[in-house]
């Protein structure tokens, strides 16, 4: 904002309260497209917080753009990767091989531990768009609905990302700290395993049993590469795991050439640095992913290239409305961050005199609330409790549990604001009310089973 913020923060707590009560009027009882309902609620709180009008626009765009600018790729790339993977029949191959072991019973669990291996490095957008055609063969084959598979699965991704490192807020919350990375990792491990089990798993195939929903359409459309066809040949299983282990294994040697020069392990100004963290960033190591499965996939198998191009160009379609609203989601959020609303929290929440992991998951908790984005959410509280936390002396231990504890606050009550509200809710074809009943309580509950456990492990540190 141009201007300084000149309202208190009790008004501008209760425009941020209004805007999201407008919107959930707007979205489910006026049955208002959620793309528009969050451009125009977008709009009143701007002029509501007093942001000037010749501003207003520009606030909406750099929120809109900068959401997109870290998911658009992922996304495309990554509906670009599921399409293959679906078509070419690896997806009903790897189904095929996970419940001929596993048993049909236990389909739903063996999604959610490969989810819990494949999200330790990998954001949460691109893990989940390359898990997404392997659970919905799943789905298919087995029945019972896809939130039976897809919730557990979406579950263990969202842990992952939210308490561990290399994923940003974890990363964020760490150094801030002045915890160990190394420590927040093992806490984090300890920490994730029972609570994806509860709030993934036992909470999901709970839910996932009540509201059945069909698989959706959103990658189905396009030319199909017939695994059936006897000119082509089957996609083996070995296949299709080492292709999804490649971009797993990119964007490790990008994390420890990251780690490495921190350390001053390695120059972090060679060339050849810079190259290895390009190649392993994320959007690049789906792109080089999405160029292998091409010819793994179709062309060596026979499929022209012709073929191919019109295959992921039909991925990108079913797409789009999931990526404006998931920008427009953003857009809400960066309106109530560049409002002040976020600093007027802070300041309220400052001086809480609660005991130190009460506090700091309170104030992770409401900030989140607020703005809608965890890396958002868990930095701010991060960079507001730093001081507090120097002062309390705390053990390495200790440390490593508040960093988990405040991850933990980041998670809970995902909303209309919260970008990956709109983002499963669309993929898996879910209404508002029903993302509310799945993915928001099993935030919560992430969010709240991480930070008890953390805050144990914080007491026997003690």
């Amino acid at each position: 904002m141009g201007d300084a913020q000149t309202l208190g923060s009790g008004p501008l707590l209760l425009i941020a309260a209004g805007a999201i009560a407008a919107l959930l009027v707007l979205i489910i009882s006026v049955k208002l497209h959620p793309l528009i309902a969050l451009v125009i609620v977008s709009i009143a709180t701007a002029f509501a917080t007093g942001i000037a009008a010749d501003e207003v626009l520009d606030v909406l765009v750099d929120g809109f753009s900068s959401t997109l600018g870290e998911v658009a790729l992922l996304i495309g790339f990554g509906a670009m990767l599921a399409r293959l993977v679906e078509t070419s029949g690896a997806a009903e191959a790897l189904s095929d091989a996970l419940i001929d072991r596993l048993g049909e019973s236990r389909a739903p669990l063996a999604l959610g531990i490969a989810s819990l291996i494949f999200g330790f490095p990998i954001f949460f957008d691109a893990a989940f768009m390359v898990m997404l055609p392997i659970i919905f063969t799943v789905a298919r084959r087995v029945g019972g609905g896809v939130l039976l598979y897809a919730l557990p699965a979406g579950a263990a991704l969202t842990t992952m990302h939210v308490l561990l490192p290399p994923h940003p807020g974890a990363v964020a919350a760490t150094i801030l700290l002045g915890a160990d990375v190394g420590l927040v990792i093992l806490v984090g491990l300890v920490v994730a395993v029972p609570t994806w089990f509860v709030a993934g798993y036992a909470y999901g195939t709970w839910i996932g049993r009540r509201i059945v929903l069909p698989v959706p359409e959103v990658l189905m459309g396009g030319p199909r590469v017939d695994s059936a066809d006897p000119e082509m040949p089957p996609v083996r299983v070995r296949t299709l795991i080492l292709l999804l282990l490649l971009p797993l294994g990119l964007i490790f040697l990008n994390t420890a050439a990251t780690t490495a020069t921190r350390t001053g392990a390695i120059d972090g100004e060679a060339t050849w640095v810079a190259l290895l963290q390009l190649v392993g960033s994320t959007p690049l190591a789906l792109l080089i992913t999405v160029l292998v499965a091409s010819y793994v996939l179709a062309l060596r198998r026979g499929e022209s290239r012709r073929a191919v191009e019109d295959l992921l160009d039909n991925a990108l379609r079913p797409i789009a409305p999931v990526l404006l609203i998931t920008g427009a989601g953003g857009m809400f959020g960066g309106v109530l961050i560049a409002s002040g609303i976020g600093d007027a929290l802070s300041e309220t929440l400052q001086d809480t005199g609660l005991p130190l992991v009460v506090a700091v998951f309170l104030i992770a908790a409401v900030i989140r609330v607020a703005l809608g984005t965890a890396t958002v959410a868990i930095t701010t509280s991060a960079g507001l409790l730093s001081s507090s936390i120097v002062e309390a002396d705390l053990n390495a231990v200790q440390a490593a549990a508040v960093v988990i504890v405040l991850a933990g606050g980041s998670s809970v009550l995902s909303h209309v604001n919260d970008a990956s509200f709109w983002l499963i809710g669309k993929l898996l074809g879910m209404s508002v009310v029903e993302t509310f009943k799945t993915w928001t309580v099993i935030k919560t509950l992430v969010g709240v089973i991480a930070a008890l456990l953390g805050s144990l492990v914080y007491l026997v540190a003690s």
